[in-house]
């Protein structure tokens, strides 16, 4: 009898175990049926997940867009990059810095901004570049590519209203890439530059010198820095500190290039790879 139990414990054990693993397949089926169900909801072609808008012809200029970290080269290369403005509280100084040391940087501008703040960058440009930074530096990947392209198409006729420039290049708020900002960047034929090291203003409070020194002693050769000439006060240890920057990574010996000219440097014929 005992031993019959024992058996019939066993048989339980190894039925009851089959329901489980039975119930646990049918609900992973179930999920992923719910899931798959879930998201044909959302909007698929043209949905900001979607690098595709309808089943018609695509129409993205060249057909291709390019996304840009940095570059590889052997040569010492940096270019410096602004982000946010314009606004009248840091972009003067940044400005005014980069003329003093006459070094020529990349701003990412925001459409709205440089349209209420002209003045502050009318004729200032010449020296430098500019990018598309989106109309009001919402984020892009939540929106769907009709949205995006209205966004940038808005924000680009600003900037070249303001700079006299066309941007070329976009660099997407917090660098967040959804599929409408892909095919956006393509029907507007852009480059979409990123970055390879960020500014790190909360790293060294109240020390300008010592956020420079992380910053010279970190960039490598076609390196793209991220910094901003917008926002809190801790922003300012980042733009106090631009004159050693700039100092120590000449003494490393870097050239500082706007994006565009890095690129066009690192695929000239020869370059290093």
């Amino acid at each position: 009898m005992a031993g019959g139990a024992g058996r019939w414990d066993r048989r339980t054990v190894l039925r009851r175990s089959a329901l489980l693993l039975g119930g646990a397949v049918v609900g992973a089926v179930a999920t992923a049926e719910s899931t798959w169900v879930a998201d044909r909801r959302l909007p698929i072609a043209g949905g900001p997940a979607s690098a595709t808008l309808g089943n018609r012809h695509q129409d993205v200029g060249t057909g291709g867009v390019q996304v840009v970290w940095g570059v590889r080269t052997e040569e010492p290369l940096v270019a410096l990059t602004f982000d946010d403005g314009p606004r009248p509280q840091w972009t003067p100084m940044v400005l005014d810095t980069l003329a003093e040391h006459r070094v020529p940087a990349t701003f990412f501008l925001v459409g709205e901004r440089a349209r209420e703040h002209a003045a502050l960058v009318r004729g200032r440009m010449d020296a430098h570049e500019v990018g598309n930074h989106s109309w009001a530096h919402r984020d892009l990947a939540r929106m769907d590519a009709a949205t995006v392209y209205d966004d940038l198409r808005r924000s680009h006729d600003a900037i070249t209203a303001t700079t006299g420039s066309a941007p070329r290049l976009l660099r997407p708020p917090w660098g967040h890439l959804g599929g409408s900002v892909l095919y956006a960047s393509a029907r507007l034929g852009y480059r979409l530059v990123l970055w390879t090291l960020q500014m790190v203003e909360s790293e060294f409070p109240h020390d300008p010198a010592g956020h420079a020194r992380r910053i010279v002693a970190d960039v490598r050769p076609g390196t793209i820095v991220l910094g901003h000439d917008v926002g809190n006060d801790g922003r300012l240890v980042a733009l106090r500190g631009l004159p050693d920057m700039i100092g120590g990574l000449r003494a490393r010996g870097y050239t500082f290039v706007t994006v565009s000219d890095l690129l066009r440097r690192a695929a000239a014929p020869g370059a290093a790879r």
